[in-house]
């Protein structure tokens, strides 16, 4: 699959937000402490928990927050990458999955796109556990899902600088302690444009 930043500017994928929040002192410090890409993407693959594994869901999506909680779905988790490696000086964005979730529906998965040597790669600190063995890969693709499409999953190629705001909406909705993914849309909310579009 050929991955399609949403903009050439590179400087898009460094930015703060209140979604990506590495203006915030903690992080700036944590990301200074593990000083590297990889490190990083292994502090939060390991140290913060996913939800479902860690049975305990707190509902943070922004970056600072999923810092403070130690746990997060998927999209925290790839927003609190996302905000460390850019503080680190890396450009780095969102990307999407469909997954099926075993109950004849799909759920949205995210995960990230880092630019280092020229190239972006793309990486996914969901959380390992039994049957997923996601690993800092620049050359090779390591991530927690492979899709399926015969199950009609996808990869969607766009690599976004913001989650869509539709999506941010979605994220809001989740209540701590509440298990579940209810909330999270099946497909990609895209506000116009191809990064949306699925890709194979």
């Amino acid at each position: 699959m050929i991955l399609q930043p949403e903009t050439d500017d590179l400087a898009a994928y460094l930015m703060a937000d209140g979604v990506i929040d590495h203006q915030e002192p903690q992080l700036r410090r944590l990301a200074a402490e593990l000083a590297t890409p990889e490190a990083a993407f292994q502090h939060v693959r390991d140290e913060v928990r996913h939800s479902a594994d860690a049975g305990a869901y707190s509902g943070a999506f922004r970056a600072s927050e999923v810092l403070a909680a130690g746990n997060a779905i998927c999209h925290g988790k790839a927003h609190l990458l996302a905000a460390l490696l850019r503080a680190q000086g890396v450009p780095t964005g969102l990307c999407y999955q469909r997954l099926a979730d075993g109950e004849g529906d799909f759920v949205l998965h995210a995960l990230n796109a880092l630019y280092l040597h020229g190239r972006w790669a793309r990486l996914d600190a969901r959380g390992n556990r039994e049957g997923v063995d996601a690993r800092y890969d620049l050359e090779r693709e390591r991530l927690a899902w492979p899709v399926r499409p015969e199950l009609g999953e996808c990869d969607y190629p766009g690599i976004f600088s913001a989650p869509p705001a539709a999506l941010v909406r979605a994220l809001a909705e989740a209540v701590p302690g509440r298990a579940g993914y209810g909330y999270l849309p099946g497909e990609l909310p895209v506000d116009g444009g191809a990064p949306g579009r699925p890709g194979r």
